[in-house]
């Protein structure tokens, strides 16, 4: 099995547990200081991944240069305000069908990724993406009566079109961490991840601190007290961070983002177990072709 495949599934299982606890967050912190916890309190852990790497497991330091200082703060500006708004959409849908909405990112990934870097799909993989898409538009009409008019008020709503957006700044923030990661050169994917990572995040860090001290200060002090659950966001966030990380360095963005969209599986079970949420047939045949897709493109790549 190629190593990206688990690397894949491990960093999707991760991001489904940060977004659960910041749903969690959301009753004690605004949507600024739930997402800022993602960053704030993981990058401490991304320093020590690094150090661990170098001290341990004899990787070398890379060398920044200007196209990594570039691509690096796309990707993390990118990935502030593609956190932000799923965060604001939790709390106008559930858990499940929010985080549906933002699973369009693999087809604008893989637009982005050509458009980019010039990373061209196989048309078995293209066919596999769409699978996996009509998958993601079955669960947004799942409490509708399935028709073609409702389909398109469902994609059209104003939380298709925040999960939309969010979903293509995160396909930015992927294609942006690939480029960054890349351009650092050499044979050391773990490490020009991790590196990557480290230096994205406390990016992040500062910045969502000077926003929160121009714009909410009282924020600071709230995302402070809620330390306990904000270090688990944190931590989830970032070891999901760096899976996905090294993903991207080892294998084409949207490859990496359509075998992500088995999140959704795991949205499933925390939406039924953890938020007392319902299903109906309809999203279970969503999740069913989702899972489908992601069959399909591990057949065809």
């Amino acid at each position: 099995m190629d190593a990206w495949i688990p690397i894949t599934i491990a960093a999707a299982f991760l991001q489904n547990l940060r977004s659960a606890l910041q749903k969690h967050l959301r009753s004690s912190l605004g949507t600024t200081g739930a997402s800022f916890a993602r960053f704030g309190y993981g990058f401490p852990v991304a320093i020590l991944y690094v150090a661990a790497l170098a001290a341990f497991a004899g990787y070398r330091m890379p060398q920044p240069n200007l196209t990594f200082a570039v691509w690096g703060i796309i990707g993390g500006l990118a990935q502030i305000y593609a956190t932000i708004l799923l965060v604001h959409l939790f709390s106008l849908r559930n858990f499940a069908v929010g985080t549906a909405y933002s699973k369009t990112e693999p087809v604008q990934a893989a637009l982005f990724g050509l458009i980019i870097l010039g990373e061209r799909l196989t048309a078995g993989a293209v066919a596999a993406i769409i699978v996996g898409v009509i998958g993601v538009m079955l669960i947004s009409v799942a409490r509708q009566r399935l028709s073609p008019g409702n389909l398109v008020r469902a994609m059209t709503s104003r939380e298709a079109l925040i999960g939309i957006a969010s979903g293509a700044v995160f396909g930015i923030s992927a294609v942006a961490y690939r480029s960054a990661s890349l351009s650092l050169g050499g044979d050391q994917p773990i490490m020009q991840a991790a590196f990557t990572l480290a230096c994205v995040t406390g990016f992040q860090t500062v910045y969502m601190l000077v926003w929160m001290a121009i714009t909410d200060r009282a924020e600071i002090g709230r995302v402070a007290r809620s330390w306990r659950s904000s270090s688990l966001v944190g931590l989830a966030g970032v070891t999901g961070s760096a899976c996905w990380f090294t993903a991207m360095t080892l294998q084409q963005v949207a490859y990496v983002r359509a075998l992500g969209q088995i999140e959704l599986v795991f949205t499933f079970i925390s939406s039924v177990f953890i938020f007392r949420e319902r299903i109906n047939r309809i999203e279970v045949t969503g999740c069913l072709l989702i899972v489908s897709g992601i069959l399909l493109l591990l057949a065809w790549k």
